[in-house]
């Protein structure tokens, strides 16, 4: 076997055995075999929401397991092939397993990755709102862009996107928008896309086709489950219900079933026109605001160990965090950790995994943002 291909097996072999230590490998088992204990207890569903929370759990875990059993065999069948082409001569065999080694480093690479989302919320859906800077329709286009971005972004890793509130903007775009992202680990893999995205491009709505410079703000922070309890004092919100309306103006609903919800101390306001029952919005507007007071908790939490640490950072929550250039040059470019992809197109289509990791990586490991070079 090539030195190449050893290395890559043993390589793959550390990264599967960090795999096995997050999950607690021998606990994992017995925890999947208790959860399908109480999967199989007819009593379980005389309380769904119970039955429902056990099912999620074993599906997760179950999963995870699956996942290390396969990574593993998968990396055993192809070197046992190796071994056997190389034994019999058949360079087609050798040439097609180290393929699929080659090709599973990736795979290994991204699980390895998901290890580092170990914070308390990482595991859970998350809410991401998208918001236009001031330069209107410029802007309010770019919003859109960023928009399409994320829910493409979600539909690739399998995740359920809905859209829970989005006003358009006057000639084009939105002026802001909220989607919720439904899946495992949605909040680990988005946490680290807050911040101000800048675009850079000729602009289509300037009829001198001058360069153009946008801004819109991300908000990302984490659908809370029953394990998370967050206290709020309702005399201190202010309720606003409103005709939920769509794209160009025209009203979805002829009833005020939208609703706004004001947190008067912090100036949070979180609003949900997804469905046309008032009751409903009102129960989703209350828990996008309930995650947004946690995820504030969340930034103090990190303002204060970044302190401690005495960390330079002038990336921080709501500054600029990633510029994406369309013209006169391609290329978009993470300000704090560096990393740059010379193909906008794809990462706009939702190709951003590598940003992603390359930050989660970052917040983990420790060390300040990268001292890089804005973008002109």
């Amino acid at each position: 076997m090539r030195a190449e291909i050893i290395n890559l097996v043993d390589e793959m072999k550390q990264s599967i055995g960090l795999l096995r230590r997050h999950l607690d490998w021998d606990n994992a088992q017995k925890k999947l075999a208790e959860l399908n204990a109480r999967s199989e207890d007819p009593a379980l569903w005389n309380d769904p929401q119970v039955a429902q929370d056990v099912m999620r759990k074993r599906q997760d875990l179950e999963s995870r397991i699956n996942l290390v059993r396969r990574l593993e065999q998968t990396i055993e069948d192809n070197t046992g092939l190796i071994e056997l082409g190389e034994a019999e001569g058949d360079q087609a065999i050798v040439k097609e397993a180290e393929k699929a080694l080659t090709g599973l480093k990736d795979e290994v690479a991204k699980y390895e990755i998901e290890t580092l989302l170990s914070g308390e919320a990482d595991q859970n859906e998350a809410f991401l709102q998208v918001n236009a800077g001031a330069g209107g329709t410029e802007s309010q286009d770019w919003a859109s862009m960023l928009l399409r971005m994320y829910v493409r972004w979600g539909e690739q890793h399998d995740y359920k996107v809905d859209i829970l509130d989005e006003h358009s903007g006057e000639e084009a775009g939105i002026k802001s928008a909220t989607i919720q992202v439904k899946g495992h680990n949605a909040y680990g893999w988005l946490k680290t896309e807050s911040g101000v995205h800048r675009l850079v491009r000729i602009s289509p709505y300037d009829s001198n086709a001058r360069r153009h410079t946008s801004f819109a703000s991300i908000w990302v922070y984490p659908v809370l489950d029953d394990s998370i309890d967050i206290q709020v004092n309702e005399s201190e919100c202010r309720i606003d219900t409103y005709r939920a309306s769509g794209a160009g103006g025209q009203h979805v609903n002829t009833t005020d079933s939208a609703v706004r919800i004001t947190h008067i101390p912090t100036g949070i306001v979180v609003a949900c026109q997804s469905e046309r029952s008032q009751h409903k919005n009102r129960a989703t507007a209350w828990k996008m605001l309930k995650a947004r007071l946690y995820e504030l908790e969340l930034q103090k939490q990190q303002e204060k160990i970044d302190a401690a640490n005495a960390k330079k950072t002038d990336i921080g929550w709501g500054h600029q965090i990633r510029s994406y250039v369309l013209q006169p040059y391609q290329l978009v470019k993470d300000l704090r950790t560096g990393k740059t992809s010379t193909n906008p197109t794809a990462v706009l289509g939702g190709d951003l995994d590598e940003f992603m990791a390359a930050s989660l990586a970052q917040r983990v490991h420790g060390g300040g943002p990268s001292q890089v070079d804005d973008i002109d």
